[in-house]
């Protein structure tokens, strides 16, 4: 199955790094957090990889020269998540495939997400995490008395997107041009003919949308405590 990663943003949440790359060339440790997602997935067994870039690509495209499993596509500055996946489609008629973030590591084990996707036979599966919760939680109650004080609970939250997607090709025709998002125009066509289901993974999750999260990483890496190492 082929890899679609899509790593074309801006990053602005983490200017202190995207200034002069792109977010997923950001390192933890001594390799760009893109490296770690292909790792993922390589352990794992699956080597054929489409790397979707824009925002400073020519860098990503550099680094990943002489790598002939992975091909680097150049799906525009301005593009969004749907316009970049729509922008190859040429290179996935006809087949089922993985996609994911530049920016997101879990410890998922994909051939059971695959299974998953199979079993259910529709067009898109997303895997479904819960946040990490980044503070603790007060209760209060009328007279604004705190009734209860319960430290960072991961599972009191709501499940949301964790990337880790697998589509059938026909998701192309829930796609309409570079303007699309795919978490919004695509995901709702998908919602309302009942054809995504979500896979729930509810151990580890992390994407790295600002630098506390890129020192939280690294810190789990340096530690030896990387749980996407780990599955």
């Amino acid at each position: 199955m082929k890899i679609v990663i899509l790593c074309g943003g801006k990053g602005t949440r983490i200017s202190e790094e995207t200034k002069i790359k792109p977010k997923p060339m950001v390192k933890i440790g001594k390799k760009p957090i893109l490296s770690h997602i292909i790792e993922l997935f390589q352990n794992q067994g699956f080597n054929d990889f489409y790397l979707a870039v824009g925002y400073k690509g020519k860098i990503i495209k550099k680094f990943y020269a002489e790598y002939k499993n992975i091909k680097v596509l150049d799906t525009g500055k301005n593009s969004l998540t749907g316009g970049r996946l729509l922008r190859l489609k040429k290179h996935l008629i006809n087949e089922r495939f993985f996609l994911t973030y530049g920016d997101g590591l879990a410890n998922i084990n994909l051939k059971k997400l695959l299974n998953f996707h199979k079993k259910n036979k529709k067009i898109a599966t997303v895997t479904a995490v819960r946040p990490p919760a980044r503070f603790g939680e007060l209760y209060i109650d009328k007279k604004q008395t705190v009734t209860s004080f319960q430290e960072k609970n991961q599972t009191s939250s709501g499940w949301i997107n964790g990337g880790f997607f697998i589509f059938e090709p026909s998701i192309f025709k829930f796609i309409s041009s570079s303007k699309s998002i795919l978490e919004r125009e695509t995901m709702s066509k998908l919602c309302k003919l009942k054809q995504l289901v979500a896979y729930k993974h509810a151990n580890f999750w992390q994407c790295m949308d600002t630098l506390r999260d890129k020192e939280m990483l690294n810190k789990m890496f340096k530690a030896g405590r990387a749980p996407w190492k780990k599955i």
